[in-house]
């Protein structure tokens, strides 16, 4: 499945102004998913943000508009939302998407 090239390249630059590097990247479920430290943080699939916000704040966020949650196999995945393509329109509301993704994965260990 392809993915929205321009949103990945905001991705990278936003993660590049957070982090100060380059995050590594992996095709996953289909798309391309972005790792810090060996830790999946976020990912597009289609013209959608894989979020992986975290168990505690999922269920707020997931209240947010333009959340839904992650399922691919009939089971959603806690701690990943999908948001459609207008949620993060502007580089405002992706970077607050993306600010609660990194603020999940630096509390990981690194793989």
């Amino acid at each position: 499945m392809a993915y929205d090239t321009d949103l990945a390249d905001r991705i990278r630059e936003a993660l590049l102004a957070v982090t100060g590097a380059l995050p590594d990247e992996k095709r996953m479920f289909g798309g391309l998913c972005f790792l810090i430290a060996g830790n999946m943080c976020c990912g597009i699939l289609a013209e959608r943000l894989m979020a992986r916000v975290g168990p505690q704040a999922y269920d707020t966020l997931l209240a947010s508009p333009g959340a839904a949650e992650m399922d691919f196999t009939g089971r959603p995945m806690r701690g990943m939302i999908m948001l459609e393509s207008d949620a993060v329109a502007d580089e405002d509301a992706l970077q607050e998407w993306l600010g609660h993704c990194f603020a999940f994965v630096r509390t990981l260990p690194p793989k």
